[in-house]
């Protein structure tokens, strides 16, 4: 079924760190408030200090901040003067408009001119469109890998049954389904349930795992009467006082496990996806949060301290 190739994890194949940086914020202004708090400079840093901590992958998208993601990424790599070479990984948006293979293929060619590159380690479609049929962009992502402008290939926000279809269309075509990025934490815990995480076990796909701390509820940074700023997060329901107060004891538990490793809650959060053998990709809009986001690397929890974690959050499934 899957040709001969090997169905290591992502981070074996690319010789990289099983923890990434999400670059979302990096020029998104309106929804995460780019250029009022932190700017260029600052996401320059982040990305400096993620290499610098050997966090290597750095997951942006075309639609992230309408392509300034990418051309922020591009300008950075432009400037030189990092301490090892970032792994890309970016995006295409299917809308309804641009389903052909030929969208897939000028899009991926417009990502390659913003980053500045030939190619991408990672080319990804961003969320699933069953009308019509995926499978041209399909072969599109399979031709993307033939072409030479993309290393590896995967999915995003696909359940189950549609990245198992997506891994026999791209097998088909002698091209691995590398990776499949959804959301999971602690806080988010469907994949176990919807049987996505189970999937990706069998066929050797690795789970990215997007918001793993639930967009900062699991940083123990806010609480009730403390929320934080950006559209995304004033908006979501999970910034409400309700569900800020119910969190409550989930990071006092993650404040505990901390305090036995030196770490913060941040960080045994992201241990916990390490644990579920996922790559997760937090956010970091400055060298501290990307430092921060480094520490969740180099140290395991006790099986112990992982099933607590698990029996404190199965209510937030």
């Amino acid at each position: 079924m899957t040709n001969g190739y090997q169905r290591a994890p992502l981070a074996i194949r690319l010789g990289i760190e099983p923890l990434g940086v999400g670059a979302w914020a990096w020029g998104t202004r309106r929804l995460w408030g780019y250029g009022s708090g932190y700017g260029r400079a600052e996401v320059a840093a982040a990305l400096r200090e993620s290499l610098t901590a050997g966090v290597r992958l750095v997951d942006t998208a075309e639609i992230y901040g309408n392509g300034e993601s990418e051309r922020i990424i591009g300008s950075i790599l432009r400037e030189g003067d990092l301490s090892a070479r970032p792994v890309l990984a970016t995006k295409f948006a299917p809308y309804p408009y641009r389903l052909s293979p030929r969208s897939l293929l000028s899009a991926l060619d417009g990502s390659l001119r913003r980053l500045g590159v030939e190619s991408v380690d990672l080319y990804q479609i961003h969320w699933y469109s069953p009308v019509p049929a995926p499978g041209g962009l399909l072969d599109a992502l399979a031709e993307a890998v033939k072409e030479g402008k993309a290393r590896h290939v995967g999915v995003s926000n696909y359940g189950a049954e549609a990245m198992r279809r997506a891994f026999e269309r791209l097998d088909a075509r002698g091209v691995p389904l590398t990776s499949n990025q959804v959301e999971y934490s602690l806080l988010h815990r469907a994949p176990e349930t919807d049987g996505t995480l189970e999937a990706c076990r069998e066929l050797g796909v690795t789970l990215i795992a997007y918001s793993p701390l639930a967009q900062g509820l699991l940083t123990g940074k806010y609480g009730p009467g403390s929320r934080p700023p950006g559209l995304v997060r004033r908006l979501g329901r999970a910034f409400g006082e309700r569900n800020l107060r119910r969190v409550q004891p989930v990071v006092g538990i993650l404040r505990e496990i901390g305090e036995r490793h030196g770490k913060s809650p941040a960080q045994v959060s992201l241990n916990w996806l390490l644990a579920q053998g996922t790559l997760p990709i937090p956010g970091a809009k400055d060298a501290s949060q990307a430092r921060q986001n480094a520490g969740a690397l180099g140290w395991s929890l006790s099986p112990e301290e992982k099933e607590r974690l698990d029996l404190a959050t199965l209510g937030w499934r």
